[in-house]
């Protein structure tokens, strides 16, 4: 049986601060996340709203056509009721389903690793001498 996949709320909620820092440490940098998540989001939402739009254009519009186009006034509403890019992006990220890396923190993990992997060999070497 497969599990349902959590739907956003659609509303806004309090959220508990510390959740969010749990995972990069930082509440600024997971609110940047957040941010460029959202943005992925409503582009995708975009484009796909903009296809479906395009499905009842035409080329020459006549006043009936403007008054009478229902199916693009549903599809337009299907879009204005779901839930906004910044709460699919907070969801996803307290379902650990984001993927995000900070190449900044891994030149510096890595600085680190190297600094103590050479301080561990002078002091090896340093033991040999003696």
């Amino acid at each position: 049986m497969e599990e349902k996949k959590k739907r956003p709320i659609n509303t806004t909620i309090t959220r508990n601060t510390a959740l969010f820092s749990e995972g990069t440490e930082n509440i600024y940098e997971t609110v940047a996340v957040l941010s460029k998540r959202a943005n992925q989001i409503s582009t995708e939402m975009k484009r796909e709203l903009h296809k479906k739009i395009e499905e009842f254009s035409s080329t020459i519009d006549t006043m009936d056509e403007i008054y009478e186009n229902r199916e693009q006034i549903e599809v337009v509403r299907h879009y204005e009721l779901m839930p906004k890019p910044t709460l699919k992006a907070t969801q996803e990220y307290l379902d650990n389903e984001l993927y995000y890396r900070n190449p900044a923190k891994e030149d510096k993990n890595m600085q680190r690793l190297e600094a103590m992997e050479n301080e561990t060999i002078a002091e090896a070497a340093h033991k040999e001498q003696e």
